[in-house]
């Protein structure tokens, strides 16, 4: 693998971030359609699904090649956004959050055992500066949230499952990330769907209520959402999964900061810290091996 396509794999895993950190904005104009929370993801993933459809039907030879491999990894990280959906209804946002991104912690665990990948000091400050940034954006000091309820089982599965699927991605790098980002839409539908209707089938919303908050919906798939999760699953294949984990977490400094803007919740010096230790968390092993690259070279 050249520099070039490291490089390239680690802007695709922050730009991924990045978006998710904007995830909740078509969210909230389907919540504020009055749907239920759990049929606001099962809609949200319909209109991708829908989207790729001729995707998929064009390229089903690929999709039928990948065979079980694949749709194992696309069910994983489905599975995962569907925890993570789920738990958010169950529990605190923010402990939710905050469960979820333990992913660098099990993707780094993950790596060493499967993919012989060292757990270096550098990596290890990293983790450290990332939890962190994370108790401090979100005001809890050092009262880390241990799960005590099914939400926060939940959020703290949801990042496992993602982490599992971080680590087959880079196993098994012969699957196209196109078909990856098929599948995960598709089942992130499949499962949404079923949760929603064994949990909230008297809740099933009507087209009148979906309408308004489509136009909008269509515009963050098109530009934002459909670009963000191919890069989400095209990146992992390069990187080793604890760095995708940490290059991942821009979600909470674009998400804390968009909120802040967009929906008036407070950003002051709590949150600024904790946005500056985040982000130099993402961004510390990408620094130090390009600084050590370069003294090599020289």
């Amino acid at each position: 693998m050249t520099k070039s396509i490291e490089f390239r794999a680690k802007l695709a895993c922050l730009y991924a971030g990045a978006v998710w950190g904007l995830f909740w904005i078509p969210l909230r104009a389907l919540e504020d359609a009055g749907l239920h929370e759990l049929w606001i993801t099962a809609v949200y993933f319909l209109i991708p699904t829908v989207c790729l459809l001729p995707i998929n039907l064009w390229r089903w030879q690929k999709v039928m090649s990948g065979g079980i491999q694949l749709q194992i990894t696309a069910m994983l990280s489905g599975g995962a956004l569907l925890l993570y959906s789920t738990s958010i209804v169950y529990t605190e946002v923010v402990r939710a959050m905050l469960l979820f991104y333990l992913t660098p912690v099990w993707a780094t665990i993950l790596a060493r055992f499967f993919l012989n990948d060292a757990i270096t000091p550098t990596r290890v400050a990293s983790m450290v500066l990332a939890v962190t940034g994370m108790l401090t954006i979100f005001g809890l000091g050092a009262q880390f949230p241990v799960p005590q309820n099914i939400g926060d089982w939940l959020g703290l599965g949801s990042g496992f499952l993602w982490a599992i699927a971080m680590v087959r991605i880079r196993m098994i790098r012969s699957h196209s990330a196109i078909e990856l980002t098929v599948g995960f839409f598709q089942w992130s539908l499949i499962f949404s769907a079923v949760a929603a209707f064994l949990i909230a089938p008297e809740h099933i919303p009507s087209i009148e209520k979906v309408l308004p908050a489509l136009p909008l919906l269509i515009i963050f798939m098109a530009l934002l959402v459909l670009p963000g999760t191919y890069a989400s699953l095209w990146g992992p294949k390069f990187l080793s999964p604890g760095i995708v984990g940490l290059l991942f977490m821009t979600e909470i400094v674009v998400g804390a900061i968009s909120v802040a803007l967009l929906a008036g919740e407070p950003f002051g010096v709590r949150e600024i810290t904790g946005v500056i230790l985040i982000a130099g968390a993402s961004l510390l092993e990408p620094f130090l091996s390009l600084h050590f690259s370069r003294t090599k070279h020289y």
